[in-house]
């Protein structure tokens, strides 16, 4: 079995990396959190920075360009949801300036990392004599045709 770290993998794109970072703080920090909270920013951040790398390794994952733009699209999303996140737990006390500061850069360097991937996959234009450069989507259900 080859080894992500011998071959080409989603985890070894720079963006990932820088996400994976992320994650780690948002995790570290919402194990930190008032139980109050628990329930809510907790549970916020946690899903925000995960839905990042599962967006990053889906967009990778996927084989028409446009596709995987979407994907990459959503991570740079919960980039800036995670990001938010911290910056609300800066403003009631949660932590000081300089962790979000650190945070600040590293989601700076995620998202342009991330940012020259999609510019990277738009130029490659993976899939388009097989599919066209039309967004996938699934033919409309007429809703009357349920009812047979």
């Amino acid at each position: 079995m080859v080894e992500a770290s011998e071959g080409r993998c989603f985890e070894n794109l720079a963006c990932y990396k820088h996400a994976q970072k992320l994650f780690d703080a948002a995790y570290r920090l919402a194990n930190d959190l008032p139980d109050y909270e628990k329930f809510n920013m907790a549970a916020q951040l946690r899903c925000a920075a995960l839905s990042i790398l599962l967006n990053i390794a889906e967009g990778y994952g996927r084989y028409h360009y446009l596709d995987k733009l979407r994907f990459f699209y959503f991570a740079r999303g919960s980039l800036c949801e995670t990001l938010s996140i911290f910056v609300s737990a800066n403003q009631v006390g949660y932590i000081d300036e300089e962790q979000l500061q650190w945070v600040r850069v590293v989601e700076m360097d995620a998202e342009k990392s991330l940012n020259g991937y999609i510019r990277f996959i738009r130029k490659q234009k993976q899939g388009t004599n097989e599919y066209g450069t039309k967004y996938f989507h699934d033919e409309s259900v007429n809703i009357t045709d349920l009812d047979e």
